[in-house]
């Protein structure tokens, strides 16, 4: 194993994370650490950005989902066992310029800074470009961030970490296939019944624990996926996993052709200061086909106007465009609403009334079973619906009683629109089911 090389800091791998370590003093670019739950994630991904500030000038980011909990987990958090900051175990003071609290940076006498970051303002990063990046809890962060930051390193040869625990088949998994077997990345599954760390008594223990909390499915799942490191374990609080994994049963999520006698409706999140979501549907009969999807941030309406005037978009027949309650609200800093500025940019749209966020979520829970998904020109809004999800309340062993707002929610929170306009435009029948209704959903458990 090559020497670790930051002074005063005296810490060193345990056995089950040499492999890990190893392959990146040997030169390793990209790894990906599916890692089971106190195993030491972080740790590692910590202590290997220290010894690199060292060694490359440099800038370098340790990001998490959000920057609230980047800085929860991360910059304030406290080593039980020792009683210092996890940053001053990791990054002695003697090789310190500045440490700027409020900004969660760190300066260094070598030139290089480390920075504490969420992936949930991504494209809101300023500064030197970093060599280094390490992504937290991967299966939780924005995906997009990845994207915004790959050409970044590819350019100047920087690394990149991913580590996490899996929840269900999402971006994670799509990576930790797609690399498992890549020579130029070091993936690992590491389950807590493969690494040592814990007897088979303790993670017995452990799971009838969950199960005693949560109750027999739900304490099963969480288990499953924060020990044993499972993609199948059910995402728990998702409330659309069940009806996503049927519709890719069925085969509605797949090639969904655009047809140019149909015309096409859209309906749209609008973010202030974060992302704009756009689905693109077509109404045939009782069969709905979500033909394409557009997110983007940190440009004006007039850039997703343009979006449906370009391109394969400028081809479809708009019928209408539905836009969230608060769209004919005044903005203090133009003194006109968005629906206003929309149509002076041409584009007629209709505000839709208020709704309860629990039934906007019934009403997709409803429209679901007859939808039809493009399985590429929406692989980005197919992610969100699949992510969205209660919060998981640690404390109380509960779920929250309303969605989690994180990346997923911008096109989620689309998709509730357009289910609430569907049915009150085709007048679907409001029936309602006990279990649709006893929010938040468990999701496939």
């Amino acid at each position: 194993m090559a020497a670790i090389r930051l002074p005063a800091n005296g810490w060193t791998p345990r056995d089950y994370q040499l492999p890990a370590w190893e392959a990146l003093e040997g030169g390793v670019k990209r790894a990906l650490l599916v890692w089971a739950r106190r195993h030491g994630k972080d740790d590692v991904c910590l202590h290997y950005a220290a010894t690199q500030t060292q060694e490359r000038v440099g800038t370098y980011w340790h990001m998490l989902p959000q920057a609230a909990q980047a800085r929860k987990a991360i910059w304030d958090a406290v080593n039980p066992h020792t009683g210092r900051r996890r940053i001053d175990e990791v990054f002695p003071r003697e090789l310190r310029a500045t440490t700027r609290e409020q900004d969660m940076l760190i300066r260094f006498k070598s030139g290089s800074s480390w920075q504490v970051l969420g992936s949930d303002n991504y494209d809101n990063f300023v500064g030197s470009p970093p060599v280094g990046v390490v992504f937290s809890e991967w299966a939780l962060c924005d995906p997009r961030a990845w994207s915004y930051v790959r050409p970044i390193l590819l350019e100047n040869d920087g690394w990149a970490l991913f580590n996490s625990t899996p929840r269900g088949q999402n971006h994670l998994h799509e990576m930790y296939t797609a690399y498992e077997d890549d020579p130029s990345w070091f993936v690992q599954r590491l389950r807590a019944d493969q690494s040592g760390l814990f007897t088979e008594k303790q993670l017995e223990s452990e799971r009838s624990e969950y199960i005693k909390e949560s109750g027999a499915d739900v304490g099963d799942a969480l288990f499953r996926q924060e020990y044993m490191c499972s993609f199948e374990a059910p995402v728990v609080g998702a409330y659309y996993a069940r009806l996503l994994e049927e519709a890719e049963g069925d085969g509605r999520i797949s090639n969904v052709p655009f047809d140019p006698a149909v015309p096409v409706y859209t309906a749209w999140d609008l973010g202030i200061g974060d992302s704009t979501a756009i689905w693109f549907a077509q109404v045939l009969g009782r069969e709905v086909r979500l033909i394409d999807y557009y997110e983007a941030s940190g440009v004006g309406l007039d850039h997703y106007v343009a979006q449906l005037r370009e391109g394969r978009r400028a081809r479809y027949a708009y019928a209408e465009h539905w836009l969230p309650h608060d769209a004919d609200h005044k903005e203090l800093s133009t003194g006109r609403s968005r629906i206003e500025t929309l149509r002076s940019l041409g584009l007629e749209a209709r505000v839709l009334p208020v709704a309860r966020v629990e039934d906007g979520i019934n009403a997709v829970r409803m429209l679901l079973p007859r939808v039809w998904i493009d399985k590429e020109r929406c692989a980005e809004g197919i992610k969100a619906l699949k992510h969205y999800r209660s919060e998981w309340d640690e404390k109380r062993k509960v779920l929250r009683p309303r969605p989690l707002h994180d990346w997923s929610s911008h096109g989620a929170d689309a998709m509730r629109y357009f289910a609430q306009a569907y049915r009150d435009t085709w007048g679907n029948p409001r029936k309602t089911y006990a279990e649709d209704l006893a929010l938040p959903d468990m999701g496939a458990v």
